[in-house]
């Protein structure tokens, strides 16, 4: 299994900036694309930032010019760098990783997609 567990919400003003850091672990033969989600109160997440293996980014049109992703692959780890935040950037925010899996013998044993708990983003007017 995989696990991600992601770091660095919190409260902000608009117009400030905030680092969201996921770090996986567990199991892990290779990881494939990362990505940040979000969800709002009574809205369907959606996402926010992917980045694929070989460093390809993409953003969804609301966050483009403000948010950037990053990786580390020696970390296993993906960032998010948020700044000139809005109070319409508030929600969840979820961190996503396409993994390929570990056997006891170190050979790859499935796809899957993760998700991590989730960090709290409140962006205040």
């Amino acid at each position: 299994q995989v696990q991600l567990v992601e770091s660095g919400g919190g409260l902000v003003q608009a117009g400030g900036s905030l680092r969201l850091s996921c770090a996986a672990s567990g199991s892990i033969f290779s990881i494939n694309a990362m990505g940040w989600y979000r969800q709002a109160p009574g809205k369907q997440r959606e996402l926010v930032a992917g980045i694929t293996g070989g460093g390809t980014t993409n953003y969804a049109d609301s966050v483009k010019g403000r948010f950037t992703i990053s990786r580390d692959r020696t970390k296993n780890t993906v960032y998010l760098q948020m700044n000139s935040l809005k109070p319409e950037d508030t929600a969840v925010y979820y961190c996503n990783a396409d993994a390929i899996t570990k056997s006891e013998l170190g050979t790859p044993r499935a796809l899957g997609s993760y998700f991590g708990q989730g960090t709290q983003v409140t962006v205040s007017s």
